[in-house]
């Protein structure tokens, strides 16, 4: 289990990065939380959702679809959630590899973690 609630699989570990593939049940959201040392770098394999992510002034929310790949900058809050009626999977590449507990940091995001998400915005 990643540290947003999200289930992880650690697919690779190197000196340089690691990568790991994410996933939510359909309609499930994650908790929000900042990355304390790495970027993390996404690719959204299978699934429909939404991604909110802030930096400094700078809020936005992405359409989260198969074949959109994303960066997540060290520092910036970020949330995502699944569709009510799909899963979403995600490969991330993390820079440098993942340090362990400690390195994601529970943040305010626009969401409440856990239930089904309103489907508005949503398809």
């Amino acid at each position: 289990m990643a540290p947003d609630g999200s289930t992880v699989r650690v697919l690779l570990r190197m000196r340089g990065g690691s990568m790991a593939r994410f996933e939510l049940a359909a309609g499930q959201i994650s908790a929000a939380v900042m990355h304390r040392s790495v970027t993390e770098i996404w690719y959204v394999l299978e699934g429909c959702g939404e991604l909110w992510r802030r930096q400094a002034s700078h809020e936005e929310i992405v359409a989260l679809e198969p074949g959109i790949c994303l960066t997540l900058p060290c520092g910036v809050h970020f949330q995502f959630r699944a569709a009510p009626d799909t899963p979403l999977a995600v490969i991330a590449a993390t820079l440098p590899p993942w340090p362990g507990d400690g390195e994601a940091a529970r943040v305010d995001g626009p969401w409440t973690p856990g239930g089904t998400p309103p489907a508005r915005g949503i398809t």
